[in-house]
């Protein structure tokens, strides 16, 4: 499929210890992915969240009181409780797409990036499996997030640190 580094999508994988309903909640409900969405350190409040093909989850990130960063996914396909596909940018208050906030990525992070959630259950465990990559980018962009990949592993680590808390509340 892709053959080099520019094409290169991001794949990143988990097994949670709970089951495949639970996991797409925490996906789906605002309350939930207000408690888990976003790298550690951060809160999300959720400004919009309409869960069909064409809507929108649109939310604040704050590292520190009064400093919003904005974000937002545009949903593609909602396939319960199966598959999720969106677009993911960063945005302004409003809801319109921004460039990336952090001055070493501003003009050379992609403006989209098309995600697929699935999510499987075996013996009450589900593995989920993200698969990002850029839409509508300049090759900059598309190198720019191929080098990120260790990064966002990372990044998607912590946030799924924080989904597994998540779910234990929730069981």
């Amino acid at each position: 499929m892709a053959s080099t580094a520019t094409e290169a999508e991001f794949v990143i994988t988990r097994v949670f210890d709970a089951p495949r309903e639970l996991v797409w909640k925490a996906w789906t409900e605002p309350e939930r992915l207000a408690q888990w969405w976003g790298p550690k350190g951060c809160t999300i409040r959720v400004a919009k969240l309409e869960m069909r093909p064409g809507g929108i989850f649109h939310y604040a990130m704050q590292f520190q009181p009064g400093h919003d960063m904005w974000g937002r996914f545009v949903y593609r396909e909602i396939v319960a409780p199966e598959r999720l596909v969106f677009v993911n940018s960063f945005s302004d208050a409003d809801g319109g797409i921004t460039r990336a906030p952090f001055s070493q990525l501003k003009q050379m992070w992609p403006l989209e990036v098309l995600n697929e959630v699935t999510l499987s259950e075996q013996k009450g465990k589900t593995t989920l499996t993200l698969r990002g990559r850029p839409i509508n980018a300049t090759e900059e962009e598309r190198k720019m997030f191929a080098s990120m990949h260790e990064s966002m592993r990372q990044g998607f680590g912590g946030t799924f640190d924080k989904l597994v808390d998540c779910l234990a509340k929730a069981g």
